[in-house]
């Protein structure tokens, strides 16, 4: 270690107790004298007091091992950046699982991840009982196309247990520059043994709004239903881009006299709360949103706006919601279902209430992702799943009363086989035999036959859906003025 940065960190250790001796000898008389002039009661005092003194230990605890470790540690050489950090990760691993610090070197692709841009082989992953597993795959990556599907167990990646890793560093091994290859090892549901898969990392560009199925050229068809013109809307994310492409397919599918829509949002992870924001003011004219609350903030609430509304009022909407739906997916869940505006079908889904920010560290070169608040859906009820909670606790959104439909392992597996085969059908050879070309405009006018698997919870979302526009075509000819013959 150069005698410079010696020198420096003796200098910032040195400001560091100059501090903490002047500015806390400074607090109690600055306190005493707040006192005198507010009378504050004694007991108050006497606590901030206490406190603040023990703040003091705690930071001359740090400074002292700090500069015990720098100064005699006799092992490999490690810098002072590197302890500083790794104290920092310590601190981190104490909270929950959502917050963590953001090294340089990884702050960049950290952003790229927001933006839903990235390289890597195109997977969105989750902790569950200690064990990694895939959330989702995206369409069209190396990892789509090696046939990993949601529900997977990553065992290895490159050699190196995942059992005990964080998300954060699981990450990281799975990460590396476009064109180099990673070896993961993963376990199917309901397989015995793992299957060995070796992945080239590619850059990686994903939309975050898709449709029901793809034509050969690429584009999507976004009916499931066209005999009652029902569309099929599915967000895999909520990134920057999710509300703005989302109206522009609302706009073009009501333009095209769509009766209803189904809105997928099965497998969502979450993301961005802005988006769940507008993506939700989109289907509502007026009511709350969501609210959130933290230790350091008020309650802050979220109200639609009429001029963001683009779904008009009493259109028949379902919502299809499973136990992997999360964060922001569950915002936009419970809106629409407190505001009576969608029919919630599916699972329970997986109660992620927590907000985290992005705090700017170091001049911009690092970051933290803290949680900072909790939020709660329009009727005020809890959605986080906390620590411990039991299945009979509140927490995460239910379906709606008869429109549970819950899949075991088998099931859950399929319906991901069965998305990937919507995905990517006509780009090879279909199983079907009938299938057209969608319009230039991506939404198409074609009625293929239904794949082999059956999508059980899509199937009772357009049971609600055609009985609605069946019951508002008969109610409208009702009303239809009678004509003399």
């Amino acid at each position: 270690m150069s005698c410079g940065v010696t020198w420096a960190t003796r200098g910032m250790l040195a400001w560091l107790a100059l501090l903490l001796s002047i500015g806390w000898g400074y607090w109690p008389a600055a306190i005493r004298a707040a006192d005198q002039n507010a009378s504050a009661p004694e007991t108050a005092i006497e606590k901030r007091l206490k406190e603040l003194e023990r703040e003091k230990r705690l930071m001359r605890l740090f400074a002292d091992t700090f500069e015990q470790v720098r100064s005699k540690y006799d092992g490999s050489d490690v810098s002072d950046r590197e302890l500083i950090e790794a104290a920092i990760r310590g601190m981190m691993s104490r909270l929950d699982p959502h917050s963590t610090y953001i090294p340089p070197s990884e702050l960049d692709e950290f952003r790229k991840g927001i933006q839903h841009e990235f390289v890597g082989i195109g997977i969105q992953v989750f902790m569950r009982d200690g064990q990694l597993r895939i959330a989702s795959p995206l369409f069209g990556t190396p990892a789509w196309r090696a046939g990993l599907r949601a529900g997977d167990a990553i065992v290895t990646i490159d050699g190196t247990s995942t059992k005990g890793l964080s998300i954060d560093e699981a990450i990281k091994l799975m990460g590396g520059e476009a064109g180099t290859e990673v070896t993961i090892a993963v376990l199917h549901p309901g397989g015995r043994e793992a299957e060995t898969i070796t992945l080239r990392r590619e850059h990686i560009e994903q939309p975050t709004v898709i449709g029901y199925r793809r034509s050969a050229e690429g584009v999507w068809n976004y009916y499931c239903d066209e005999k009652r013109r029902i569309a099929y809307v599915r967000i895999t994310a909520f990134s920057g881009n999710t509300a703005r492409d989302l109206r522009g397919a609302l706009t073009k599918l009501l333009e095209k006299k769509t009766q209803g829509l189904v809105l997928d949002l099965r497998f969502n992870p979450g993301g961005m709360l802005q988006q769940a924001i507008e993506v939700s003011d989109m289907f509502l004219r007026e009511g709350r949103i969501v609210s959130i609350e933290g230790r350091a903030e008020e309650e802050r609430t979220w109200d639609a706006q009429a001029e963001g509304t683009v779904v008009p009022k009493d259109f028949p909407v379902a919502v299809l919601v499973n136990r992997f739906s999360a964060s922001a997916a569950e915002i936009v869940a419970a809106c629409l279902q407190d505001n009576g505006v969608a029919t919630i079908v599916g699972e329970r889904t997986w109660g992620k209430g927590s907000v985290q920010n992005i705090v700017v560290l170091d001049e911009g070169t690092s970051a933290l992702k803290l949680t900072t608040a909790g939020y709660h859906r329009p009727s005020g009820q809890n959605i986080h799943r906390a620590p411990g909670a039991s299945e009979a606790d509140q927490w995460g959104v239910h379906p709606d009363e008869g429109f549970v439909v819950e899949l075991n392992h088998r099931e859950l597996e399929n319906l991901g086989v069965l998305f990937s085969e919507l995905d990517e059908l006509t780009q090879r050879e279909p199983r079907t035999p009938r299938e057209k070309v969608a319009s230039e405009d991506g939404v198409g006018e074609s009625s293929p036959d239904q794949p082999q698997l059956v999508d059980r919870q899509l199937e009772k979302a357009l049971e609600v859906l055609r009985s609605r526009i069946d019951s508002a075509t008969d109610t409208s000819a009702q009303e239809q003025p009678k004509q003399d013959t």
